[in-house]
């Protein structure tokens, strides 16, 4: 895509829709469903996705960081860098936020 526009690549799509088999332990939703992905991008010799944990000191996250390094090598089979970015997480965050199963 010229100029580096927005949208999505159908590789960035397919890999959003992998990481939507990647569970949060503690809440037993996926790290889509939460929100926590904030960003995947393909480059020529790798993949980069920036996320969110939702604590800082969230105890799963070198198992939820292999998960979605595996889940965006399944669909393209190069190198996977998975940065956690500092921002806090909020249930605004999440696409459908009633999934939580209650009001906040």
């Amino acid at each position: 895509m010229a100029g580096g526009g927005n949208a999505p690549s159908q590789q960035e799509m397919a890999i959003r829709s992998a990481l939507e088999t990647v569970m949060d332990p503690e809440l037993s939703l996926s790290v889509i469903d939460l929100g926590l992905i904030r960003e995947v991008r393909v480059e020529s010799a790798k993949t980069w996705v920036r996320m969110l944990l939702t604590t800082p000191f969230c105890p799963y996250a070198p198992q939820m960081i292999e998960d979605v390094k595996q889940a965006a090598r399944s669909v393209v089979d190069q190198e996977c860098e998975v940065e956690i970015l500092p921002d806090a997480w909020s249930p605004d965050m999440m696409p459908d936020p009633g999934l939580l199963g209650f009001s906040y």
